[in-house]
């Protein structure tokens, strides 16, 4: 039967919810299509949503269209439907002989007809002026931003309409390779090497900064040399098509958890590790550092779940959370970068850390870390 196709009802629908901030993933088990499918619609055109459009109140409708046509069956003359329409008769004649005249005029093929004649592609506004591409292809390559190129431009040439051009058109031309400016190459250049452009607002997460995130400063003095357990970091390794896993890591005996994410929005974040949380010893459950990501925005219902203290780091400091992060390289030689790591079941993952965990480790005097925890966990009782 082969895969179904997305409609016009459904791209529709597919760009609303891209807009949205919604995830590949997410829209595609709402179409019930594959997320290849969503991604393949996505990068045709760099993850920008085509514009909508309108038919102008001054062209003939087609409800009008549909008079024109019930009038000439009627022999009624192109006078009086104009009179009847309020148009002048010029527009009714013109419509009639362009579209087959009195005996072959049809509404919906007059219609159709007119809506493909009337679209006019706007001319992309880089390719119309070559010194203009040539500055911002200049600059795109010492690495500068869009937003710095529109602001310098902006400043260099206040007076030159022609010099003059937004980020936004600067990023749609990059991402939509049919408009034929940029090479592909160039968004080598750009800081964030995505795929797509994406919507500037989530709606899987809330805006503004994390309510009530408590700093890793606060953090006891206990949890940074190692001499309790049961301190945990914690992060997303990500893949392709919007796919994630949390990684967890003990930090005195570097035990790993790996915990399946079907998507990385909050709720589902705090209820999948609070889940996995709850399957360890009480003395094993005292605190959990993470990075700033908003995936954890839940961390109050994680923590009323599990008794479980977060702290976050502070913003670009990942070195913050070391055992975590050498854990991540670590899981690279199993999920390497463009990994769907969607199709890996939580059994997959429990094998591939369970290996992990039964790998001798230098830092820990050749002990693994699955003995490391064992001995911690009898020591404890």
């Amino acid at each position: 039967m082969g895969r179904p196709r997305l409609g016009a009802t459904e791209r529709a629908e597919m760009w609303e919810r891209w807009l949205r901030g919604e995830s590949q993933r997410v829209i595609a088990e709402a179409l019930g299509v594959s997320p290849p499918a969503i991604g393949k619609v996505l990068r045709r055109r760099g993850g920008f949503a085509p514009v909508v459009r309108r038919r102008s109140a001054r062209v003939l409708q087609t409800a009008e269209r549909e008079e024109i046509t019930r009038g000439l069956a009627a022999g009624a003359s192109l006078r009086a439907l104009a009179r009847q329409l309020g148009r002048v008769p010029s527009t009714i004649s013109r419509e009639v002989t362009r579209h087959g005249g009195r005996l072959q005029y049809r509404a919906g093929w007059a219609d159709a007809r007119a809506w493909a004649r009337a679209r006019r592609p706007k001319p992309c506004w880089l390719a119309h002026h070559p010194r203009l591409r040539r500055l911002v292809t200049a600059k795109l390559a010492c690495r500068w931003s869009p937003e710095q190129i529109a602001a310098w431009l902006k400043r260099t040439y206040p007076d030159t309409a022609s010099l003059q051009v937004s980020h936004e058109t600067i990023y749609r031309t990059l991402y939509v390779q049919s408009r034929g400016v940029f090479t592909r190459e160039l968004r080598q250049y750009l800081r964030r090497r995505h795929a797509l452009r994406r919507p500037r607002v989530a709606a899987a997460s809330p805006t503004g900064p994390l309510a009530d995130a408590v700093s890793i400063r606060e953090r006891p003095a206990s949890v940074e040399d190692r001499a309790v357990p049961g301190h945990w970091e914690g992060d997303l390794l990500t893949g392709t098509i919007d796919s994630q896993i949390a990684t967890l890591v003990e930090r005195q005996s570097r035990y790993v958890m790996l915990v399946r994410m079907p998507t990385k929005e909050a709720p589902t974040v705090a209820h999948a590790l609070a889940r996995h949380v709850r399957t360890l010893p009480q003395a094993l459950r005292r605190s959990l550092t993470w990075d700033r990501g908003r995936e954890l925005a839940a961390h109050r219902a994680f923590t009323i779940a599990t008794d479980v203290l977060v702290y976050f780091c502070d913003p670009h400091s990942p070195w913050q959370r070391g055992s975590n992060e050498n854990t991540n390289g670590l899981l690279r030689q199993y999920f390497p970068r463009g990994t769907d790591l969607s199709r890996y079941s939580q059994a997959a993952l429990n094998r591939v850390a369970r290996e992990l965990n039964e790998r001798p480790r230098k830092t820990l005097g050749w002990q693994t870390p699955a003995d490391k925890l064992a001995a911690i966990v009898a020591s404890t009782g």
